[in-house]
């Protein structure tokens, strides 16, 4: 699909804050602008993406869910899906680390101390990763982990998108 800008159309969009009512009370119409070009008042409809929303989605085990519904209905922007398939990946990691550790812990005599240890390094480290990318969301950064980011839009991005 190819844009057009608006310019080559002889159009000139102006944001909705510029636009001023008439005096009567009317609501305005298009008018004329400098030499002669068009002004059309349009409302921006493609505001950015609300950040609670991406939030909402690293929350450590609870974002699990509202991400996977986001990846099988498909749709979002690629900002959404690209923080969604992040989650799940984090949260799926997680769960095998901490299912694989306890079950080493449960079944062995001598280890069982340091897997559980072990254990709260990862599930520590899971919740601290998450963290620290919804501090990087607030702060307007890239959501992105290098080594899990490319796993997530490789794995993730052949079976849910």
């Amino acid at each position: 699909m190819s844009l057009i800008h608006p310019s080559s159309l002889g159009v000139r969009l102006t944001l909705m804050n510029n636009f001023k009512p008439k005096a009567t009370g009317d609501l305005g119409e298009e008018g004329q602008g400098d030499k002669g070009t068009r002004r059309i008042t349009i409302p921006d409809s493609q505001s950015p993406i609300p950040k609670t929303q991406l939030l909402l989605y690293l929350i450590p085990v609870i974002g699990f869910f509202p991400s996977l519904w986001t990846l099988y209905r498909g749709q979002g922007s690629r900002e959404q899906l690209s923080v969604s398939r992040l989650s799940i990946t984090l949260a799926f990691t997680w769960l095998l680390g901490y299912l694989l550790l306890n079950t080493g812990a449960a079944t062995s005599d001598f280890f069982s101390l340091r897997l559980f240890i072990l254990n709260s390094f990862l599930t520590s480290g899971y919740f601290l990763v998450s963290v620290w990318l919804i501090l990087r969301l607030m702060q307007g950064k890239s959501g992105r982990l290098s080594g899990f980011s490319t796993i997530a839009e490789r794995v993730l991005g052949k079976y849910l998108s």
